[in-house]
């Protein structure tokens, strides 16, 4: 499973490398300095939706997350733990990215795939997130994978209709059961969260018996502390 994020982190290091070797000695120095400048500035340069590419509503990162169970979780290591896989602005770049994703129903141990708009990090201390809470199902082994899947496209395609409510999604891969959920910025809304609730029961095809349990953040952080 590393080898595939591995290989993603992989092709960016080696076009640098190419760019070393290809700058002749003479003009290394100043190559070097245009390059640091471009690495720097393509760190905040926006992404974009490519030409003719189906720009989405809102910028997206992915992220993922594994860690020891049984190891108490501060907020800090939490923070270490979790990695950018990276950024897409449309269609097409979501699918680049999501093909070469090993799918959370062959992910081991205590795994996470985290989807939030550009900006949002999938903790419950962002700025975008403290004041909201998240829908919580419980899945059986064997259903995570179609889920998440679902669960992402309808987030993507903007099927909740609940204006800039939505933050993102979690899927966590645990040993007896897989977990789902989807953040939103304000748990006190209920219309909204209500809102929420029927699309994801509609989008996942959840049997009428399907536990859903609603957590504000607040919670979760008493929880833990």
């Amino acid at each position: 499973m590393n080898n595939k994020f591995d290989a993603l982190k992989d092709d960016d290091s080696g076009d640098h490398d190419q760019n070393e070797e290809n700058s002749t000695q003479k003009d290394g120095e100043k190559e070097k300095t245009e390059r640091d400048k471009s690495q720097s500035s393509s760190k905040r340069k926006a992404v974009v939706p490519g030409p003719a590419e189906h720009p989405l509503q809102y910028n997206y990162t992915f992220w993922y997350s594994r860690r020891t169970p049984g190891r108490p979780t501060s907020s800090q290591s939490y923070e270490q733990n979790i990695k950018q896989i990276g950024t897409f602005a449309s269609v097409e770049q979501f699918w680049r990215f999501y093909s070469h994703m090993v799918r959370p129903g062959d992910l081991t141990g205590h795994s996470d795939f985290h989807l939030f708009k550009e900006g949002i990090k999938p903790m419950w201390e962002d700025d975008a997130n403290k004041n909201g809470g998240k829908w919580i199902i419980r899945l059986r082994k064997g259903l995570a994978s179609r889920c998440w899947e679902n669960l992402i496209l309808a987030m993507l395609g903007e099927q909740f209709m609940v204006g800039e409510e939505i933050c993102g999604a979690v899927v966590s891969v645990r040993f007896q059961e897989d977990i789902i959920s989807i953040w939103n910025k304000t748990a006190s809304d209920q219309a909204t969260t209500a809102r929420i609730r029927d699309t994801l029961r509609r989008v996942l095809n959840l049997p009428p018996n399907t536990i859903m349990e609603y957590k504000t953040h607040t919670d979760s952080i008493k929880e833990v502390s």
